[in-house]
């Protein structure tokens, strides 16, 4: 049997990476898993025992243990029927890197990591923008997204350096309008 197909869908916060990975799900076929999207819902489970420790990660814009990390992109992708996966927001760190390799690495083929280049400041405007639209997630205010940006270049930037090392990362320029971002993102996924 074939092992399951993963692309990375890595960039700073607001860089658009869930409007694009609807985009790549709705065309290609592919399972989008959210890290942060499975954290915050793990973090909503009444019975969760990592919901503090989550809740508390996401208010200071620090990254979750790379063990909880991996362990619900595992569950997910074991419960997902699929073969085809988009894993955005992962992996943030050289920690959440060597947390994949050793946990679930060898059990996928890493296809490439789609890289949505973004500058801070619109990153900023467009988190700002989606707050003010009720996002509903307690990050999305100037304060956790100065400290977000900080991780994301700290801690994340090197991860991409690391990939392209390996050939492995596909840039895209994410500061134009969704629509001109998504016809680049297309050429990257039709081949596959």
């Amino acid at each position: 049997m074939s092992k399951p197909q993963v692309v990375f869908v890595l960039g700073g916060p607001g860089a658009g990476k869930g409007t694009q990975c609807s985009n790549i799900v709705s065309k290609f076929g592919f399972v989008h898993l959210s890290a942060g999207d499975l954290l915050r819902a793990e973090r909503s489970k009444p019975d969760s025992m990592f919901g503090e420790l989550i809740d508390s990660h996401i208010k200071n814009g620090t990254i979750v243990p790379v063990e909880i990390t991996c362990k619900l992109i595992q569950n997910a992708m074991e419960a997902s029927a699929a073969s085809r996966f988009l894993i955005d927001g992962f992996p943030r760190n050289k920690d959440n890197m060597i947390g994949w390799d050793t946990t679930i690495g060898d059990q996928v083929d890493l296809l490439f990591v789609l890289f949505l280049e973004c500058s801070e400041n619109v990153c900023i405007e467009r988190c700002m923008k989606r707050g003010a639209a009720g996002s509903g997630r307690a990050d999305d205010n100037l304060e956790s997204l100065k400290k977000r940006i900080v991780t994301f270049v700290n801690d994340s930037m090197p991860i991409i350096e690391y990939f392209k090392e390996k050939n492995l990362v596909k840039r895209v320029e994410a500061e134009k309008n969704a629509e001109d971002v998504w016809s680049d993102i297309i050429e990257l996924f039709k081949n596959i």
